[in-house]
């Protein structure tokens, strides 16, 4: 039976029909742990601390293998292709294969360096449909059903930010695609949940003045520097004064080079 795994939403671990998932939160972190870390060594130091912190019991590896049994019992058989089984032990710790291509984790990443290997050769129709695909592999907060520690939260973290950066790359090529009025409902969404984002900002205040709605636009910087000064004691970065100036500006053209997700600030 093939075996297929995903983390970028509720955790996913099947074998066929079969679902691999234990419902006790200890043998689902130690999962969710050995999937993020797919077809490497995860120490079993690295197992006990996110499972019990700093300071875990002294029968914490006993209780690890106990654990351990259990997901092997779940991940009964092996993989058809090689034959080994999908749970081994390795040296100082555990290792999870997972044929890569079988894996949402895998496919978001080659995903997103393909789409952003066409935007960077100026192929951005290329590059944005790519990363809507990277993206569409989102099916909730990753990880979203798992009592995460210190080890899983911090990756965590990063796919939310990852997540986040794929989106800002792939927004700036669709409006410099033009499609302005199809990505406004997007943006207000997004700025709603980022309030103090300013990449995301100016994207919103881009499509807001290229769809006709230059007064919206201006409404848009007001509302987050009021809120910059009166809760960080900041102003807007010098990208979004320098596109509130050119909105303002009489007849100023709607084909300014977009923001850079680099450019300045993007506190979220």
């Amino acid at each position: 039976m093939e075996i297929t795994a995903g983390i970028m939403g509720m955790l996913e671990l099947s074998l066929g029909d079969y679902n691999c998932v234990p419902s006790a939160p200890k043998p689902k972190k130690i999962l969710a742990l050995l999937l993020i870390h797919f077809n490497q060594i995860v120490p079993v130091s690295a197992l006990v601390e996110e499972l019990w912190g700093y300071d875990p019991p002294a029968s914490a590896r006993t209780t690890l293998q106990t654990y351990i049994l259990t997901l092997r019992k779940l991940l009964h058989g092996s993989d058809p292709a090689s034959g080994a089984a999908y749970l081994v032990t390795v040296g100082p710790g555990y290792m999870l294969r997972i044929p890569q291509q079988n894996y949402d984790l895998y496919r978001f990443g080659k995903l997103t360096d393909e789409g952003r290997q066409a935007i960077g050769r100026g192929a951005d129709a290329e590059g944005a449909a790519l990363l809507r695909e990277a993206l569409a592999l989102y099916r909730g907060p990753v990880l979203a059903d798992v009592d995460t520690g210190p080890l899983i939260s911090a990756h965590v973290t990063r796919l939310d930010e990852l997540r986040l950066g794929t989106l800002e790359l792939c927004i700036d090529a669709e409006l410099r695609l033009g499609k302005h009025q199809a990505l406004v409902g997007e943006l207000t969404t997004l700025v709603a949940h980022h309030r103090f984002h300013e990449n995301l900002h100016a994207q919103y205040m881009r499509a807001l003045w290229r769809s006709g709605r230059r007064f919206c636009a201006l409404e848009v910087y007001q509302r987050l520097r009021r809120a910059l000064a009166d809760e960080l004691g900041m102003e807007p970065a010098w990208f979004l004064q320098q596109l509130q100036q050119a909105i303002l500006s009489p007849g100023a053209p709607h084909d300014l080079p977009a923001v850079g997700i680099a450019s300045g600030r993007a506190a979220g």
